[in-house]
């Protein structure tokens, strides 16, 4: 079988940090890789944040506990998993990552780790440099064919890699920078290109 690497956030479920944005009232919270496109520059930021404003591990869990998967994720997946490995590749942390891995059945999750004391993020350790490139390399290493979704700049290195690389939902100031991959609005369309590409 081919795998299917998939983002998490925005691809299969909301983005965290925007609902964490929306719990806590800090706006600043609100940026994603779409307004700040490197990964450690972006979450040096957010750290900054939750420290000027003394926001707990525990507060941002249970903001996560409440989200739910976009609507059609889960029959997405199911779909998929019968075609495919899937794979979901993030840059988000298995401290976040796993009660919504929960909600989507637990396919397999390539995640970062948290650095935390008591109940505060004091950093975080990313599992190696590009990792979003590295996982379907690692993948490809198998021979495996791989096909790849995506809806933000820091998938841009993981749809290159693909054999297959595929927008999902992605703003236009994104798609407008790499117009070699096709783009997708609804789980309709990334299904049909995903077959179409086989």
């Amino acid at each position: 079988m081919d795998v299917l690497c998939l983002d998490l956030e925005g691809v299969l479920v909301p983005e965290v940090w925007q609902a964490v944005a929306d719990k806590t009232g800090v706006p600043g919270l609100l940026k994603t890789t779409r307004d700040i496109p490197i990964y450690d520059d972006l979450m040096q930021y957010r750290l900054g944040l939750l420290r000027e404003h003394d926001i707990a591990l525990s507060t941002i869990q249970a903001e996560i506990d409440a989200i739910e998967p976009l609507p059609g994720a889960v029959d997405f997946l199911a779909w998929a998993r019968e075609r495919y490995q899937v794979v979901i590749v993030s840059d988000t942390f298995y401290e976040f990552g796993m009660p919504l891995m929960a909600k989507l059945g637990y396919p397999t999750l390539l995640c970062h780790r948290l650095e935390v004391e008591g109940d505060r993020i004091i950093g975080y350790q990313i599992r190696q440099r590009d990792p979003k490139r590295c996982s379907v390399q690692a993948l490809k290493s198998l021979n495996y064919r791989i096909f790849a979704a995506g809806d933000s700049f820091n998938d841009v290195s993981m749809l290159e890699e693909a054999d297959v690389g595929i927008f999902f939902s992605a703003p236009e100031n994104v798609t407008s920078q790499f117009p070699s991959f096709r783009t997708t609005q609804s789980y309709a369309e990334l299904q049909h290109a995903l077959l179409s590409a086989a």
